[in-house]
């Protein structure tokens, strides 16, 4: 459950516009304290970006599981200011084990193809290519850091599509309040931020299977705080910016 609650914050991050950035981030898990960090770098050039994002756990949730390292990457073009994936990874660490998952994003074809290769003491003992019953230009990183340039009016729900969330067909709402509705986003995110915003993911540790990610976004387009609402017996659990 941590593990996932923590793969979720890599969700959470969002880009406005440099050359080359680094935004990091503390999370918090109710009972547990301080669970982990996320370190991101943002790069840009007038056609291409990259973004390349680690999470360290930290306390009882590297003890739990036993060191996990997470690395995600992305890379791919521009178009209209906004990132447009093309090469999307996923790579799990743990002891002698290995897991690395590759999507080659086709948009001529308006398809995209899955590599699945895991690794056990230096050894590949599984390797799969299949074809996702879904079509996306962003993917898990991309669809937040896109985020401040895509969202074009307040109270108004978004409909977007990422790569990475096979198990809802890549979908994912976004609902950004106008100001006479941002009461309670202002409870949990506090008051200072430019805009507010809600995301509802599909995860099996959230009551009713979903869950409500709400997000504040300061003035220079990065998530300031962003929580994750309804976890099942643990509470909130919270993402501060530190960087």
């Amino acid at each position: 459950m941590i593990k996932k609650t923590i793969l979720i914050f890599i969700l959470l991050m969002t880009y406005l516009g440099a050359k080359s950035v680094e935004v990091d981030y503390k999370a918090t898990f109710g009972i547990f304290g301080k669970v982990g960090s996320i370190y991101n770098k943002v790069t840009t050039t007038k056609r291409h970006y990259s973004i390349d994002t680690t999470v360290k756990l930290s306390g009882l949730a590297k003890l739990l599981l036993g060191g996990q390292k997470e690395h995600y990457t992305s890379k791919g073009h521009l178009e209209h200011g906004l990132m447009v994936s093309d090469v999307y990874t996923m790579e799990t660490i743990k002891g002698s084990s290995r897991k690395l998952k590759t999507y080659h994003i086709d948009h001529k074809k308006h398809r995209v193809v899955k590599h699945y290769q895991k690794w056990k003491e230096g050894k590949l003992i599984r390797d799969t290519t299949t074809t996702l019953d879904f079509y996306a230009k962003n993917d898990l990183l991309t669809l937040y850091f896109n985020m401040d340039r895509a969202i074009k009016q307040k109270g108004k729900v978004y409909t977007m599509k990422a790569v990475g969330l096979e198990k809802q067909k890549g979908i994912v709402e976004v609902t950004v309040p106008n100001e006479s509705q941002t009461a309670p986003y202002k409870k949990d995110l506090g008051k200072s931020a430019n805009w507010y915003a809600k995301a509802l993911i599909v995860q099996k540790n959230f009551k009713k299977n979903k869950g409500d990610i709400l997000l504040s976004v300061s003035e220079d387009g990065f998530i300031q705080k962003a929580v994750i609402k309804d976890i099942v017996m643990y509470g909130d659990a919270k993402l501060i910016r530190t960087k």
